[in-house]
């Protein structure tokens, strides 16, 4: 092949521009489209030290004319893929830009565009109700209700220790068996499971000490202790159900007995965040309208190009598509939707190398730690391997850069290692890292890691560096 040829591709394919100076700075950077942009060829993708203007930019990386260059040291791994990069000050100045047109699946970090899609639509303090039905007589002297009992809701964080706060209460009323049916809403779901018949199946087990699992108890133990709830530890819940698992809606003449709050939405944010739940991310998906509608409101409401955002699924599972630029905007939406409520990113993303899940190791040293609030995103096969990192950086000097890192057509723990090195670079070029300050928060509801391979065969879960 000819030099000059070579010479080109080189030049196309040059991953990124980083400098730093007082104002902001940057530049656009060569797009992967010369190197068969996304159209599934994969290509290689080189970075390396280069020479850029100073001066500010528009936030879509153009750099203005008539900047002298001014050459910045960056250490930029080479990266075998495709790669769209985009990072920006606050007040929306271009450090650095790759590819911020091209479109990437950004795997779970459209996990953003959901939440973002909910609090605007739900607003941060809402609670999901699951509702309790007795189509029966109770007798207190006994402590039976002679009928079934009915449970109805929608709640997507519905888990263990909900169950067993819910036969807590039931005893409170005075009931501690049933000798009809149990039957299950069609929409209700517990413990990240699709399927009304099981997770009714798990909740008839949960409520019943004798069929209880250890996992439950553990979950009603930890919440409780975690609360302060000693009243609660002094009993054993317990509820026995004779009938069936029945799948229905409540009778007319069944009368309510009590209804179970869920936690606020922006706790149920932090923890679907923190451990990449797709399953939580769907059901809000679902109470929203689905990913259309999620894409219609933002469009709506942040007036993000819909030609730079295709969703087919509020998960991040399966083929979706978004620009840097486009992921951007989100994040900037996002930011803004918060802090109309008094609220932050680490409110409802995981603070890396503190909050437990898929950021828990990494920035784990310092004084790295606590420096990154932002949300992953990893697909091993779909596009050849998927890998994403949209979030915020503190750096020393006090500024805030936002950035939004999106890989695909190649490994997902070099894309993550690569993701983390531009990271370190930009935080590097304005005076290293520096921790933003953050009240580290006990999740109401931990995802324990026992459940971890049983999730991970569902989807659930976004797997970590080590795995």
């Amino acid at each position: 092949m000819a030099v000059k040829e070579l010479l080109r591709r080189f030049i196309t394919q040059l991953a990124f521009v980083l400098f730093s100076a007082a104002l902001g700075f940057g530049q656009q950077a060569p797009q992967n489209r010369a190197s068969g942009g996304n159209s599934g060829v994969s290509a290689p993708v080189q970075t390396s030290s280069v020479s850029a203007p100073i001066g500010n930019t528009a936030t879509n990386g153009q750099a203005p004319q008539g900047n002298q260059a001014f050459a910045v040291p960056a250490y930029l791994t080479p990266i075998h893929g495709l790669q769209g990069v985009l990072a920006e000050s606050l007040e929306g100045n271009t450090i650095a830009a790759q590819s911020v047109e091209d479109k990437f699946n950004p795997a779970s970090s459209i996990k953003l565009a959901t939440a973002l899609a909910a609090l605007q639509t739900f607003g941060p303090d809402h609670r999901f109700l699951t509702s309790i039905w007795a189509a029966g007589p109770i007798d207190r002297a006994t402590g039976t209700l002679a009928g079934d009992l009915v449970i109805t809701g929608r709640d997507p964080s519905f888990h263990y220790e909900h169950a067993v706060m819910l036969a807590r209460e039931l005893n409170q009323l005075g009931i501690r068996a049933i000798t009809g049916n149990l039957i299950v809403a069609p929409g209700f779901t517990m413990n990240f499971d699709w399927s009304a018949r099981h997770s009714g199946e798990q909740f008839r087990d949960t409520i019943d000490v004798a069929r209880r699992s250890a996992d439950a108890t553990r979950a009603w133990l930890d919440e409780r202790v975690l609360l302060g709830d000693k009243e609660s530890l002094s009993s054993v819940p317990s509820v026995v159900i004779t009938g069936e698992v029945l799948i229905g809606a409540a009778p007319p003449a069944a009368q309510a007995l009590l209804t179970h709050k869920s936690s606020k939405l922006v706790d149920i944010l932090k923890v679907l965040l923190c451990y990449s739940n797709n399953f939580m991310a769907e059901r809000i998906g679902e109470s929203i309208g689905g990913p259309q509608s999620v894409r219609t409101l933002l469009a709506q409401k942040i007036g993000i190009n819909l030609d730079e955002f295709q969703i087919v699924s509020t998960s991040g599972l399966g083929v979706n598509r978004v620009t840097p630029r486009a992921m951007m905007t989100i994040l900037r939406g996002l930011r803004s939707e918060l802090k109309n409520h008094n609220l932050s990113l680490s409110d409802i993303l995981p603070v890396a190398g503190i909050d437990p899940g898929t950021l828990e190791d990494r920035y784990t040293q310092p004084p790295t730690r606590g420096s990154v609030i932002a949300k992953t995103g990893t697909l091993t096969r779909t596009d050849g391997g998927a890998s994403s990192l949209v979030g915020q950086m503190q750096t020393k000097s006090g500024r805030i850069v936002l950035f939004v890192i999106l890989n695909q057509h190649g490994n997902a723990l070099r894309f993550r290692q690569n993701q983390d090195e531009i990271v370190t670079s930009i935080q590097n070029a304005l005076g290293g890292p520096a921790p933003f300050a953050y009240q580290p928060v006990n999740l109401a509801m931990r995802l324990a890691s026992s459940d971890y391979e049983a999730a991970k065969a569902r989807g659930e879960y976004e797997p970590r560096n080590q795995q």
